[in-house]
């Protein structure tokens, strides 16, 4: 597949520890690709140097081929962004504001935009600067969609929206999928990833710590069930049938263990001779996923 952003041994470095260190990322075409990380790990630097805003100290990002620094005003041609901090001009409206966006962008349909303005909730007549965070958000990525760009970068976009509009972010990133768009979103939130992401890279003190395809994550070939015993000697017992314990909590009779799929009927015979207080599956999540990845390599950095 075509590699539509690229990124190879960047560095920008701010000093104690801030800033991004040494990260060498492909995304490409068609694909969304996430980045998650707490605050402050470095996920908007990342953002503003592929945007062509911060000029790295070394390595270099390049979106279809172009330098996102020094062909940074032929790149945003392509691009659909909604940065993490916005900062609107100051005009009245909402409405405003996305018809001056949209002459910049030489678009005469506003079909789009006002598709756009409906799944939202959006009021763009309101005054900007009056708006709150979560109707900021909308008009930003009214802005950033409207002109059905073939790329789309997305800090924190979610960001300020309620439960319900949350959903329907989602389900305008899902439309994007549909259509074909490359799209980049960085995210604190795991499970907003996990649902609209082909893969998700995670970043910690400025660093790519792994990506993950999430297929991995979906097409797990393992399962996980926690067990629980109404009685001791059931679960002593259950503990001797070799099963992969990967929790076990005595003081409750209980276990989790870790079996292949293909494993799971001879499970359910096993148990039906024993007196079970429940049985329930534990979704295997994105953020357990890299929880284990970081939990595993500090017991590897300890052990040395």
């Amino acid at each position: 597949m075509k590699k539509i952003i690229e990124i190879k041994n960047l560095v920008k470095d701010f000093g104690s520890n801030r800033g991004n260190f040494d990260i060498s990322l492909e995304i490409h075409k068609g694909e969304t690709f996430g980045l998650v990380g707490a605050n402050g790990a470095g996920k908007t630097t990342l953002i503003r140097q592929i945007m062509g805003f911060l000029k790295p100290d070394s390595g270099e990002i390049t979106i279809n081929g172009l330098d996102s620094w020094s062909e940074s005003h032929s790149i945003k041609k392509s691009v659909g962004y909604v940065p993490g901090e916005i900062a609107f001009p100051d005009l009245k409206s909402g409405i405003e504001f996305i018809k001056i966006q949209a002459e910049l962008l030489n678009l005469k349909n506003m079909n789009y935009a006002n598709k756009l303005i409906k799944q939202l909730q959006l009021d763009p007549s309101a005054n900007l600067k009056r708006m709150s965070k979560g109707m900021k958000q909308k008009t930003a990525l009214v802005a950033a969609l409207m002109s059905d760009p073939e790329i789309i970068i997305l800090d924190e976009a979610s960001t300020g929206l309620d439960p319900l509009m949350r959903v329907a972010f989602l389900d305008i990133i899902a439309e994007e999928r549909k259509k074909g768009k490359t799209i980049f979103m960085s995210s604190h939130l795991y499970e907003e990833l996990e649902k609209s992401c082909d893969k998700v890279a995670l970043i910690k003190g400025g660093k790519i710590i792994c990506v993950t395809d999430m297929r991995d994550i979906k097409d797990r070939k393992v399962t996980d069930y926690k067990i629980e015993f109404n009685n001791k000697q059931d679960y002593q017992i259950f503990k001797k049938l070799n099963y992969k314990i990967i929790r076990d909590q005595i003081k409750y009779n209980q276990v989790t263990i870790s079996i292949e799929k293909q494993k799971i009927t001879d499970l359910f015979k096993d148990l039906t001779v024993f007196d079970l207080k429940f049985i329930t599956e534990v979704k295997y999540t994105l953020q357990k996923h890299f929880y284990q990845i970081i939990k595993s390599q500090k017991e590897n950095h300890d052990d040395k």
